[in-house]
């Protein structure tokens, strides 16, 4: 890096951290073991993909050994930033002073990993070394919601279920109970929705999130025309795909109403392919194509102006379509780089791209999605030197910004924007 593009850096480094959306337990934030570490998806699907077979990862294979098998396939992805977040947890958290995992010293690097995270104040040290403030969850619909610090562990309302799996009977049943109620038309089933709002924004919850396959297009379903297909997929009868789809189009509809009534933003997370790979690891079975387009989503944005919808895409491809739709509608605020763009190549065209696009206020610049406290530090130190490299170039160099200004700015993406668009 250059000294311009390292002062920047070190201040983006000191913006402490609100992390809008990740997939953490707030009842086992932290990591137990490295094997919670090496367990999440990026490494079990790259060590797959670069040969391991998927039997060592079976929950009856000792964590050791687990964490053995994965470590053969280790030097095989060295070179993917993915590897260079392990390596960054292992020296930050562990103490861990080799520059490679191997098969050799994994062993040293589990013990070191079990030493740490045994103290009982493992959670906290890691949010403080991470300078993390508030992370984003990710809940079932069905969540309590009790037993955590809403104020730490934010919650948000998940909704694929709802939307996508309400011909299985368990998720009703799901939704009976958590709502106290027997869903078996349009009417019970937009109250029952209605309740499970009520139970979110009473506990804390800030946002409703939900992702989408690439070819769903939410169009108004009228609640009279979708009331007996709802009856007979509800009684147990077998509806036709097309009978689903407006189901589907009508819960959606329906989640996005409330989210206007309680004034929530709605996280859409649009393009995923679910079991593309079918013999894939847990995790490690869901690609992108590339028929998702936002012009699918046209109706809802006009719907709805009140409802702020922070939006994340698979792909750069997909990125300058947010980006316009970000540029014009008021309610399009871009969200983060999402799963396979999460890598430096893809975030820095991404985020030059909105940054000198977009309005400023529009943006909300980074999320972990981790599973695990301590991914946050490194995903978001990866996004913080891209955004370094960017402001000094585009906005510095290019613009002659002071460095002040340009910290501003990034203060703004990285946390005010998520302070007003969360109401946190």
């Amino acid at each position: 890096m250059t000294e311009l593009e390292e002062r920047l850096l070190g201040e983006l480094l000191r913006i402490s951290i609100l992390d809008p959306h990740s997939h953490i337990n707030p009842h086992a934030a932290a990591s137990k073991s490295l094997d919670d570490l090496l367990g999440y998806h990026y490494y079990t699907e790259l060590a797959h993909s670069a040969g391991m077979d998927k039997a060592p990862l079976s929950a009856e294979t000792p964590a050791i050994e687990r964490a053995r098998s994965i470590a053969q396939y280790l030097p095989a992805i060295e070179n993917t930033v993915q590897y260079s977040w392990l390596m960054e947890i292992a020296w930050t958290f562990f103490g861990f002073d080799d520059r490679t995992i191997t098969p050799q010293n994994i062993g040293r690097l589990f013990e070191a990993a079990a030493a740490n995270t045994a103290t009982p104040d493992w959670e906290d040290r890691v949010l403080r070394a991470s300078g993390v403030e508030r992370v984003f969850l990710t809940n079932d619909f069905d969540d309590p919601l009790v037993g955590f610090d809403t104020s730490r562990y934010v919650p948000c309302l998940r909704t694929d279920d709802l939307v996508f799996h309400l011909n299985n009977p368990r998720t009703v049943e799901r939704l009976n109970q958590a709502t106290n109620s027997t869903v078996g038309d349009a009417n019970t089933l937009v109250a029952a929705v209605g309740r499970l709002f009520e139970h979110f924004t009473r506990h804390g919850a800030k946002a409703c999130a939900i992702s989408l396959p690439p070819d769903f297009e939410p169009l108004p379903v009228d609640r009279t025309d979708v009331d007996p297909v709802l009856r007979r997929l509800l009684s147990g009868a077998t509806v036709t795909g097309d009978e689903y789809r407006s189901v589907s189009r009508f819960v959606f509809w329906t989640l996005a109403a409330f989210c206007a009534q309680f004034r929530l933003p709605f996280d859409l997370m649009i393009g995923v392919n679910r079991r593309v790979y079918r013999s894939g690891v847990f995790q490690g079975q869901d690609l992108f194509d590339q028929r998702t387009s936002l012009i699918l989503y046209r109706e809802l944005f006009n719907a709805f102006p009140q409802v702020t919808f922070p939006i994340s895409v698979l792909t750069s491809s997909q990125n300058q379509e947010l980006v316009s739709y970000a540029w014009i509608f008021p309610n399009v605020v871009t969200s983060g780089h999402w799963w396979y763009s999460n890598v430096p190549a893809y975030i820095e065209p991404d985020a030059r791209a909105r940054l000198t696009a977009a309005p400023a206020t529009k943006q909300i610049g980074y999320y972990s999605d981790a599973y695990k406290l301590e991914f946050i530090l490194p995903k978001f130190n990866m996004y913080r030197r891209a955004l370094a490299k960017i402001l000094a170039a585009d906005f510095v160099i290019d613009r002659g910004w002071t460095e002040e200004r340009a910290i501003a700015l990034a203060n703004q993406v990285l946390r005010t924007n998520t302070q007003r668009v969360f109401q946190v």
